[in-house]
């Protein structure tokens, strides 16, 4: 965490923000327009020492509750609440809430792709595909994409039987995919979903939890993905993986030709 690049941000947005705003008189003698250390530290429920340290980049632990409440008090916008949690390195409480609104736009991206493509969240829960990507893994993404569960892919690897008829170099593709995903939620492993997820396939699949016990890491990269349909036999394509502008925890998964 970049401590002395939060607090200065910290700082600089409490200065501007004027008492006025957040229902504060302003009168008295000020150095700045904005809001005093003591002011924001009990708007926010903190103590003033506390704030101090954390505007001097100290190492203190912010919540991501504490930083939710930092940010309405500020006034942040959505990219100065992103910029915020990014810097603390938490995760924000309001994640996912807007899921249901950029749903539409996130179908429109893959299904402008000529070629399978799908979307993953941060629990490789697939968000949205397009018919290519449905036709090769109709064992995985055949359901309702309104369904209350939403497919996901390393359920399908470890508990799908039709996965391993799929996927060529079953074995080695598992090794791989449980690397890419420790490496992929890196300090996020304990937080409820993920957390969740993790003991349910450790409990419902030893592969996976001797898998995740080796903490072999390695990075999400592309190259060459080879699959046996049963009904369009040998598939070869080249895998690219990018993550969104905006949600930085979705990735775009495209199986080039």
């Amino acid at each position: 965490m970049s401590t002395t690049t939060l607090g200065e941000f910290i700082r600089t947005h409490r200065e501007r923000t004027t008492p006025a705003s957040v229902g504060l008189p302003g009168g008295g003698r000020r150095r700045t327009p904005g809001l005093r250390r003591e002011e924001l530290a009990q708007l926010c429920d903190v103590s003033p020492t506390w704030l101090t340290w954390l505007e001097q980049g100290r190492e203190v632990a912010a919540s991501g509750k504490l930083l939710a409440r930092m940010a309405d008090v500020l006034h942040l916008t959505a990219a100065e609440r992103s910029y915020l949690f990014s810097l603390a390195e938490r995760l924000d409480p309001q994640h996912g809430e807007d899921d249901a609104e950029g749903g539409e736009s996130l179908d429109a991206i893959v299904a402008a792709i000529d070629a399978p493509a799908y979307m993953l969240d941060r629990q490789w829960d697939a968000v949205a595909w397009n018919e290519h990507a449905l036709a090769l893994f109709g064992g995985w993404l055949d359901v309702e994409q309104a369904a209350p569960a939403r497919p996901n892919l390393l359920r399908f690897m470890f508990r799908s039987p039709a996965a391993r008829g799929l996927i060529v170099d079953w074995e080695d593709r598992a090794h791989r995919l449980v690397a890419e995903f420790r490496a992929d939620i890196g300090k996020h492993a304990g937080e409820p979903l993920l957390a969740a997820l993790i003991a349910e396939l450790s409990q419902d699949s030893p592969e996976f939890k001797a898998l995740w016990h080796s903490q072999d890491v390695v990075s999400r990269e592309g190259g060459q993905r080879r699959f046996h349909h049963p009904r369009a036999g040998e598939l070869v394509f080249n895998q690219v993986t990018l993550r969104l502008a905006q949600r930085h925890d979705f990735k775009l998964v495209m199986l080039l030709p």
